[in-house]
């Protein structure tokens, strides 16, 4: 049977680029770019009718946000995994985008080699980080490790082990295979994670792991 090709919709407000990634991407044969947006609200919405594999939005746009508009899909556990191509890698849209469920995050300066890169590594559910962002992420890691207003949460040692694999990029079925467990019962550990930190996606358990120091 052959592979159908990953199905994208962009967003961004500004059509010159949206255009110009559309080109981009166009180039490569196993994708297909299938709808854009030019707003989160639009986002919202164009994702409801096209249901696309991957989308990828900027943060900053009128009407509604990125943050905003991705946490509206996340809570309506709609198709597509969200990848940020933002200009700016500043600290809190950083964590705002990944607490609301991207899995990804790219600056706008990324060339065509990595932007592939992003869109595979996403497509396969695993978390993608440019070298800007991974650096940033290192930091807060580095700032927040001693000093935190958070409550202490409690994890079995089971639990620090699904989560460290986790941010290792792996998939409830690899995760499986090291731990000699079934992958629901992975799925269930990762649920009751997700539950004690507040967290709505992986991407939200990859967070609270950095900024922990648990990765």
């Amino acid at each position: 049977m052959e592979k159908r090709n990953i199905r994208i919709l962009i967003a961004d407000d500004h059509s010159v680029f949206r255009t110009g990634l559309k080109q981009l991407l166009s180039q490569q044969k196993n994708i297909d770019v299938v709808g854009e947006a030019g707003n989160g609200l639009e986002l919202v919405r164009r994702t409801a009718e096209l249901s696309p594999d991957i989308i990828i939005t900027d943060i900053g746009m009128p009407v509604m946000d990125g943050i905003t508009a991705t946490r509206e899909l996340t809570r309506r556990k709609q198709a597509g995994r969200v990848i940020v191509m933002s200009a700016h890698g500043r600290e809190e849209p950083i964590l705002q985008m990944l607490e609301a469920g991207a899995l990804g995050y790219v600056l706008k300066s990324a060339d065509q080699e990595e932007i592939s890169e992003a869109i595979a590594t996403v497509f396969q559910y695993k978390p993608y980080f440019c070298r800007e962002i991974t650096e940033k992420l290192t930091e807060i890691v580095s700032r927040n490790y001693q000093s935190t207003t958070k409550l202490a949460i409690h994890f079995s040692e089971r639990e620090k082990s699904i989560i460290r694999l986790i941010c290792r990029e792996c998939t409830s079925k690899e995760i499986a295979h090291t731990m000699n467990l079934s992958k629901r019962t992975v799925e269930g550990h990762r649920t009751r994670i997700m539950d004690k930190i507040g967290a709505k996606s992986i991407a939200g358990i990859i967070t609270y792991a950095v900024e922990k120091g648990m990765n």
